[in-house]
């Protein structure tokens, strides 16, 4: 295995100098770093990570943790958080939690173990209290979920509105009963989404039926028998909106399983904008969420927050608004 001092004996200079110009020590000259490196990549060095974690470096890795990778949504995140992190000098790694506390616990201790340069993290709906401590002593910065406890730096979309649009547009089409299936509202996410469906039926000016179902965000059975509840009721809904990626994909696949003509007996409108919704049936009405844009944001914030050695603590949000993108599975009702 090729070591420092192979690398020192090539330019004839101490291992220490090699050392600090692969750490890129402020020492040691820009032609210096460049004829380290060099000699590096020739002979095909590979930095023992261990050992600098042993001597207390932070590396180069960046933890993103999520709930479920199944979600577009936070593959697109993982997507574009990597090459955004890749160009600055970052690598990115990836934990699941399925959105269990004890899981999201062991993720963290293992990266915060690894001496991690920073996390992003969409967060369980109560964060365990050692997650807290280490996570505060991590920088860190929360992405889509919100959590009081680990601090005030977060972006996110406006879940309210993604909401409210949707149900506002089956509202202004003359639906008066219209169904809910999304999210818990344990969830901080799934909160803001039940509130902007609310406040959109609250605001009709008329009397309107809220139907909600609520349960588990990575659950597509749920979304099923939740639909099928509602279908089976004496008075069914005449639309519904729905408040997760996933759940979405789970009622279209329900609705053609069943046989449900969309708009004619149900009109439908998703959540996000996945390339799928745009051919399922007579095109899916659905609010486009901007994922990628958000994550590469919030990379670049991250990275500048590490670089010049920020003090975490300072409130920061960023919040991105969706779009209502209206297609043929939403109608006026009769």
């Amino acid at each position: 295995m090729i070591t420092i001092k192979d690398i020192a004996a090539r330019l004839q200079v101490s291992p220490s100098t090699v050392g600090r110009a692969l750490a890129d020590d402020a020492r040691i000259s820009a032609a210096m770093k460049q004829k380290v490196q060099e000699v590096a990549n020739e002979l095909g060095y590979v930095a023992n990570r261990a050992a600098r974690m042993m001597r207390g470096v932070s590396s180069n890795l960046v933890g993103l943790v999520v709930p479920d990778i199944r979600n577009s949504f936070y593959s697109t995140i993982a997507h574009a958080l990597s090459k955004c992190l890749e160009q600055e000098g970052y690598q990115l790694t990836l934990s699941e939690t399925d959105d269990d506390r004890q899981t999201e616990l062991r993720q963290i201790r293992e990266l915060t173990s690894a001496n991690v340069a920073g996390i992003i993290i969409v967060p369980s709906a109560k964060p365990h209290a050692e997650s807290v401590r280490l996570l505060g002593m991590t920088p860190h910065i929360q992405l889509l979920r919100k959590h009081a406890s680990l601090g005030e730096q977060w972006f996110g979309i406006d879940d309210v509105q993604a909401l409210y649009q949707p149900t506002r547009h089956l509202v202004d089409l003359g639906h008066r009963r219209i169904a809910y299936i999304g999210s818990s509202a344990e969830l901080p996410t799934g909160a803001a989404r039940l509130k902007g469906f609310r406040e959109a039926l609250a605001g009709a000016g008329s009397p309107c039926e809220g139907i909600e179902e609520l349960g588990a965000p990575g659950s597509s059975e749920f979304a099923r028998d939740a639909l099928r509840r509602m279908l089976a009721l004496p008075a069914p809904p005449t639309a519904l909106v729905v408040g997760s990626v996933l759940h979405t994909f789970s009622v279209l696949e329900e609705l053609l399983a069943s046989g449900v003509s969309v708009p004619e007996r149900l009109s439908v409108a998703g959540f996000s904008d996945e390339l799928a919704f745009r051919w399922w049936g007579p095109g899916l009405t659905t609010v486009g969420l901007p994922v990628s844009e958000l994550a590469t944001a919030c990379g670049l914030w991250f990275v500048h927050r590490m670089k010049q050695k920020v003090p975490s603590g300072a409130p920061y949000s960023s919040i991105s608004p969706p779009t209502l993108i209206v297609r043929g599975s939403t109608r006026r009702h009769p």
